[in-house]
């Protein structure tokens, strides 16, 4: 056999004799076993995705996920220090602590279920595991064994990024008085969390394909999905509510039913050691339990799921093209007022017929819609204590803000959904049709989302006016449907202010895979116009004048955005030099040899 340093010096540009290139081969290929081969592929499945990697950088945006993944834990780390530091020496009260603890049990389990929920399609197999991995000589059995080791590898480095940073700093900001024994009770609270998350997921949906097959799991994914969301963003956004009314809350005989409370109970159970209140005890078993039973569940699901999943992609399924009684009635009339240009129609129609037919653009939608309801419950509801119950109540501030929270949230998430950089390989029919988009071609994906964020604003005032329990719910109900109208037309040409492409067609800007600069509109400019449009709703609410005076200067202001906005067109169709994606257009028709 050809020694290895021989092997290793030999340069891949030299001309070597069959013989050499034989004995090199041989020994490559005994590096690479099959299973490590099989695993390696899952895992870039995983984190190579179309969303996880726009243009080939899927190295630099999974690092930017998993530093933003464990930055919450590690920012509120560091904001513990002054309240454990205090300057009267005073002790933090024991359940205020348990409080700061419960943040990161239910940190680590949401963005787990995250995970997996981001991961739907891909932990099962699908197409190019029937049709292409089935046709090699491999086993089935091992297909099966390598992906689910992949899932247990992808598991664990999501709890590792979820929760390495915190205990670097935790220990320095709370200085528990059992050093080893709190990052043990840290560390396996955590881990169990996050198992808990991830497999509850898996298991979910391993036992509906199990039972249901995956043609009626299809018709029901996305609603669980988005039900899935909705559940794990109200519990991370309602934690400062659980950890300050943690005490109470125990009491319940709810509280037994809720997953974050298990691990906080481990958490405890742990760092106390005997002298444990009963209730962490009993939570702490509970949780053992439920992390072991969901555990042994997608265990023993997925293989059943894997072969129903695999069954069902040779099988195939049926698609009937069923139109609504309304469908038909509602398109003759977009057609007759805001499509009469045949090219808008075309554009509108490629919009609805891809969204309703691509589960990746479904996933974005899933999860921008996911966020915003949880948004809005979250600002909306309030829960009150007392005398061993617990009811929602209305707050009249959340009650307000939320038509502004539904407008953003929609027009930003088309938007994001429009430019996602998933399934582009047909884009080039469009320049080879209609060369550069124009009006027509840009007008209907912003009348596209105009119509959505009008109809979801105008559903949120109405329930907003129903919420409202003042004498003056009239002039409430006014303010609120102008309010809705005015920020659906604002936020909507602001948004596609400067796209000029067809949607589902345009790569992002290189600016773009800056994660710091994509999280800009959400973190800086989101609470701003919340709180501005609070602020405006009193105003108008004062006298009929400034409502009136309110809607002139939205009307202005939409004017003058639009100006903006054709101005910004007109500069990129009179742009006559091409640019680099013009010069290699032949080569990005998807082709390789």
């Amino acid at each position: 056999m050809l020694p290895a340093q021989r092997t290793d010096s030999v340069s891949r540009d030299a001309v070597l004799s069959l013989s050499v290139l034989a004995r090199e081969s041989s020994v490559e290929s005994e590096q690479q076993s099959e299973f490590r081969v099989l695993v390696r592929h899952f895992l870039d499945r995983f984190f190579g995705n179309e969303f996880a990697s726009a243009d080939g950088d899927a190295k630099t945006r999974l690092v930017q996920v998993a530093c933003a993944i464990g930055i919450p834990p590690f920012v509120l780390s560091l904001y513990l220090y002054p309240v454990y530091h205090l300057p009267s020496h005073r002790a933090r009260p024991y359940w205020a602590q348990a409080g700061d603890h419960s943040f990161f049990v239910l940190y680590t389990m949401v963005a787990l279920g995250l995970v997996a929920i981001f991961e739907w399609d891909l932990l099962f197999p699908d197409l190019l595991d029937v049709f292409v991995l089935s046709s090699l000589p491999v086993r089935a059995s091992r297909l099966l064994l390598t992906r689910m080791t992949a899932i247990v590898m992808l598991i664990c480095a999501a709890i590792f990024d979820a929760s390495f940073l915190a205990p670097v700093v935790l220990p320095a900001a709370t200085d528990p008085p059992h050093l080893f024994r709190f990052l043990a009770a840290h560390c396996v609270a955590v881990a169990c969390s996050g198992v808990f998350g991830a497999t509850s997921i898996l298991a979910l949906e391993g036992v509906l394909l199990s039972l249901f097959g995956d043609r009626w799991f299809r018709r029901v994914s996305l609603w669980l999905q988005g039900i899935l969301v909705v559940a794990l963003l109200m519990l991370l956004f309602l934690n400062s509510v659980i950890a300050n009314a943690l005490e109470p809350l125990l009491r319940l005989p709810l509280s037994r039913f809720v997953p974050c409370f298990w691990f906080l109970g481990i958490y405890q159970r742990i760092l106390d050691g005997p002298s444990t209140l009963p209730v962490f005890a009993h939570l702490a078993r509970i949780g053992f339990a439920a992390t072991a039973g969901a555990t042994a569940l997608a265990a023993i699901s997925y293989p059943l799921a894997w072969r129903r999943r695999a069954i069902g992609l040779v099988e195939g399924a049926v698609v009937r093209e069923r139109q609504p009684r309304l469908a038909s009635p509602l398109r003759h009339l977009l057609h007759a007022t805001a499509l009469r240009i045949p090219a808008s129609r075309a554009v509108w129609h490629f919009i609805t017929q891809n969204l309703l037919r691509v589960p990746r653009y479904r996933m974005v939608l899933v999860f921008y819609g996911g966020a915003g309801v949880a948004l809005v419950l979250a600002a909306v509801l309030r829960v009150n204590l007392g005398h061993g119950h617990f009811r929602f109540v209305f707050s009249p501030a959340g009650v307000r803000a939320a038509v502004p929270i539904v407008a953003f949230w929609t027009a930003s998430g088309l938007r994001s959904t429009f430019l996602a950089p998933a399934d582009q390989r047909g884009r080039w029919i469009f320049r080879v049709i209609t060369g550069k988009p124009g009006f027509p071609h840009l007008n209907a994906a912003r009348r596209w989302t105009l119509l959505w964020t009008l109809l979801l604003t105008g559903i949120a005032a109405g329930l907003a006016s129903l919420a409202h329990p003042h004498l003056d719910a009239w002039r409430f109900a006014a303010v609120q449907a102008t309010t809705a109208a005015a920020l659906s037309f604002l936020l909507t040409d602001a948004f596609f202010l400067r796209v000029a492409t067809i949607p589902f067609t345009g790569s992002k800007s290189s600016s773009a895979t800056n994660l710091a600069l994509l999280l800009i509109p959400y973190l800086g400019f989101f609470p701003g116009i919340v709180l501005f449009t609070i602020s405006m709703e009193r105003w108008m609410e004062v006298s009929p004048s400034h409502l009136l005076l309110a809607v002139a200067s939205a009307i202005v202001a939409d004017l003058c955005l639009r100006s903006v906005r054709r101005s910004h067109i007109k500069d990129t169709l009179r742009q006559i030099h091409a640019d680099d994606e013009e010069e290699d257009f032949p080569l990005r028709l998807g082709l390789r040899y």
